[in-house]
């Protein structure tokens, strides 16, 4: 079949090559400039139709594929939780139908923990959100043991927490932050004293929600926010633990939860912290340009979609949730500094 199609094809260009050209050569001996101009315009023609032919004759440029990133593309996964309930209590894990079976996402232990924060400086500042995320983040390092003594100055209302372990090397900063004026304070400590944390995680907003109920303003301080972080120094996109040659600081920023209004315990807070409002604050985190991949250097742990899908049922008082969504966070966080490292554990 293959070499029926050629040889028409060949009889046919030698049809319209031969007659053409006799007939020019007929009426245009005379003149052989022109003669040799249509012989050429003939030829071309005839090359052009063989073309289909004989495709191996006729290098193609190669098509251009656009791949996308794959460290890229598995980051902007990593919030695609799901969670399920049952007699048991909450248990969650990542959702493998939004494509990202192929990002081996991990439930990291213990062991595996201690091993990507080795010899590091851990500094999570925020609100009450924070300090969950804290209480999460060490519940996984320590033991039981060691978590229940310490669970007494962990706990203590509106202030700072400082834990090292020393088997590690790794330093653990809470700071009581509930205003994001208050992070920005933190920050500029930091740059005045010369001293950086290898990762920050740092998050407000509900305090400002409840006490000045102005979403404008929120977003000026998220601006003034974003200003202090470029005053630090260059902040990598690649966690890593061993480099020697610079320090790269690694930014979080942990979102908002979903806010249930009809389950939050005072007047006061079911009046100022309605969804609606919730939904003004967070676009105005949007519009500050802090996060990545708006420009900013933060990457968002979405504390948002992780209690909306954890659901009513998940929240203590509809502002704080169960253990599970800030476990997740913490799995969340961690998988974030694996990928970036490209580290496998």
């Amino acid at each position: 079949m293959f070499f029926g199609a050629v040889q028409l094809g060949i009889m046919a260009a030698c049809i319209v090559l031969f007659v053409p050209m006799g007939m020019a050569g007929w009426h245009l001996s005379r003149n052989k400039v022109l003669f040799f101009s249509g012989a050429l315009f003939i030829t071309l023609a005839v090359c052009i139709h063989l073309i289909p032919y004989f495709p191996s004759f006729f290098p193609q440029a190669p098509a251009v594929v656009f791949q996308q990133d794959p460290v890229n593309s598995c980051i902007s996964l990593l919030n695609d939780i799901t969670f399920r309930s049952d007699s048991g209590g909450f248990f969650w894990n990542w959702d493998n139908s939004s494509g990202s079976y192929g990002c081996d996402f991990q439930k990291l232990g213990r062991v595996d923990v201690s091993d990507l924060l080795n010899g590091s400086w851990v500094v999570v500042a925020g609100d009450s959100q924070a300090r969950l995320f804290m209480v999460s983040l060490l519940d996984l390092i320590l033991g039981s043991e060691e978590m229940e003594s310490i669970h007494e100055d962990l706990f203590k209302r509106h202030s700072d927490y400082h834990h090292v372990v020393e088997k590690i090397g790794l330093k653990l900063d809470f700071i009581w932050s509930p205003y994001v004026t208050n992070l920005t304070n933190v920050v500029t400590e930091f740059r005045r004293n010369h001293t950086y944390p290898d990762v920050l995680v740092m998050g407000a907003g509900l305090w400002h929600m409840l006490h000045f109920t102005n979403y404008s303003d929120y977003g000026d301080s998220l601006q003034l926010f974003r200003d202090s972080l470029f005053q630090l120094p260059p902040v990598s996109h690649r966690f890593d633990m061993e480099s020697d040659s610079a320090r790269v600081l690694h930014l979080f920023w942990l979102g908002l939860p979903k806010l249930i209004n009809k389950l939050l315990n005072t007047d006061e807070k079911r009046v100022k912290m309605t969804p609606e409002m919730c939904n003004a604050y967070n676009q105005e985190l949007y519009k500050s340009k802090l996060l990545r991949p708006d420009g900013g250097s933060m990457l968002l742990l979405d504390v948002e979609t992780l209690t909306s899908k954890c659901g009513i049922d998940c929240s203590l008082d509809g502002m704080h949730y169960s253990d599970v969504v800030y476990e997740a966070s913490v799995q969340i966080f961690l998988n974030a500094l694996l990928i970036e490292s490209h580290q496998k554990l």
